[in-house]
């Protein structure tokens, strides 16, 4: 069991004190403990099976303007007295920085709302063993299935996050996770790809059969590519990768690359930088959300944000420093976004697919070819060549490009959105790219 909130909460409560006593004019102190099981499985046979239990603790001083860190894992009260001081003695010779504070305290979250993050059911590791067996049988039905691996993680945390404003919150969470990866092979390639179930309820998770025969087509399907020249074609992303695409695009509108002028899209906002049928949301709120929870990583309410209203930039991912830096208030976004997802398009995802008589679906993209300085993009990809809404045979070895300032403007969105993930997106397309091949 994970220790509960009245322990952890003692340990704050210490820390703040002490950290008072010893000088500090402010405290923030997050305790945490987690306790993850794992079985992981390599061709349909038992290979490790280990328990983890972490307890640990992050401690921010400030003395005015000046704010230092330190952490352990080691909670006994002398160890966390050493802690202490050596953070206060770090923090005096530390220079002043006129952003540093903690939140406003009227910003901060007066509640914890139960967003069902917790399953107390525990799943002994027979039964973890027994799912695995089923997965592993189903992922190698095929013949041309080689190889296999698969895992199951049960992971339990809590948490809290104390400060010396006088909030001091936290919550519990959990989560079941089972992947299977699958190698292929045939007489002109050899081919992996994957599937995963990731839920914070374990009735939730997918059947161990569906799951690897899902791992097992994705993979043969790739096998015999072939290879595409240097052209322009539209380009759809799958929903696993499309996903990708909005992480680069929060990493944009966070208040740290706009604060340092590292982002394309500093200074855009309620400017038009997607197409008009375009809207984006970061909502903390969904039940069982992967993303879900009621505070960011310093205690600030976070409420669902509309970050992009048909087309038009809204507002950008902020947190106290950077917010103070660029004169905003922190929207609760310290440690980045909670459940962000595009909207659903107005198109389904066959008439998607049948748009243009000849498209390539992407279903991986190799390497971080992000600038997101410059909004460059170019990375390396796999997929489908897809010709009259027929998909033809797999592509590899070719690089897809363009830039975001563009890339944005020309994405047409399917209406098949699923929350499978605590970053979603619907099947996309992009129209405009070029795609480099042999």
């Amino acid at each position: 069991m994970v220790k509960d909130q009245d322990y952890l909460e003692k340990k704050a409560s210490y820390c703040l004190d002490l950290a008072k006593k010893l000088g500090a004019t402010d405290t923030r102190v997050n305790v945490g403990n987690s306790i993850s099981e794992t079985v992981n499985f390599r061709n349909k046979k038992l290979d490790e099976s280990n328990r983890s239990d972490n307890l640990g603790i992050d401690i921010t001083t400030y003395i005015g303007k000046k704010k230092s860190s330190i952490s352990s894992s080691n909670l006994l009260n002398d160890n966390i007295n050493i802690l202490i001081e050596k953070c206060i003695e770090t923090t005096k010779n530390t220079p002043e920085d006129e952003f540093n504070s903690l939140p406003d305290k009227n910003l901060l979250a007066k509640e914890v709302k139960d967003l069902d993050l917790y399953d107390d059911t525990h799943i002994e590791n027979d039964n973890k063993i027994e799912y695995l067996k089923r997965l592993e049988v189903s992922v190698s039905a095929d013949k041309k299935i080689v190889n296999t691996e698969s895992s199951f993680v049960e992971d339990k945390s809590n948490f809290i996050l104390a400060s010396s404003d006088g909030f001091c919150k936290g919550f519990k969470t959990s989560s079941f996770i089972v992947s299977s990866v699958a190698v292929a092979k045939d007489n002109n390639s050899m081919e992996r790809d994957y599937d995963y179930t990731l839920k914070c309820h374990l009735k939730d998770i997918k059947d161990a059969e569906e799951l690897g025969k899902k791992a097992a087509e994705q993979t043969i399907r790739k096998l015999s590519p072939k290879k595409i020249g240097t052209e322009k074609i539209p380009l759809i992303f799958d929903k696993r990768i499309a996903k990708g695409i909005l992480s680069i695009f929060a990493s944009t509108i966070s208040s740290s690359a706009i604060s340092r002028g590292t982002s394309f899209l500093k200074d855009k906002i309620n400017e038009k930088i997607f197409s008009d049928k375009i809207s984006v949301f970061d909502k903390p709120d969904i039940l069982k959300g992967l993303g879900s929870k009621s505070f960011d990583l310093e205690g600030v309410k976070i409420d669902t944000l509309k970050l992009v209203e048909n087309g038009v930039l809204k507002h950008y991912l902020v947190d106290t420093y950077n917010g103070n830096k660029l004169n905003l208030k922190s929207n609760g976004r310290c440690g980045g976004t909670s459940n962000l997802y595009f909207d659903n398009g107005k198109i389904s995802y066959k008439d998607l697919i049948n748009s243009n008589s000849r498209s390539l679906y992407i279903t991986e993209t190799i390497g971080h070819g992000s600038n997101i300085v410059t909004g460059d993009y170019s990375v390396g990809a796999t997929g489908f060549l897809i010709e009259n809404g027929e998909f033809k045979y797999p592509i590899n070895e070719f690089t897809i490009a363009g830039n975001f300032k563009d890339m944005f403007q020309n994405i047409t969105l399917a209406d098949d959105l699923e929350f499978e993930y605590s970053t979603n997106s619907p099947t996309m397309m992009i129209e405009g790219m070029v795609v480099a091949g042999k």
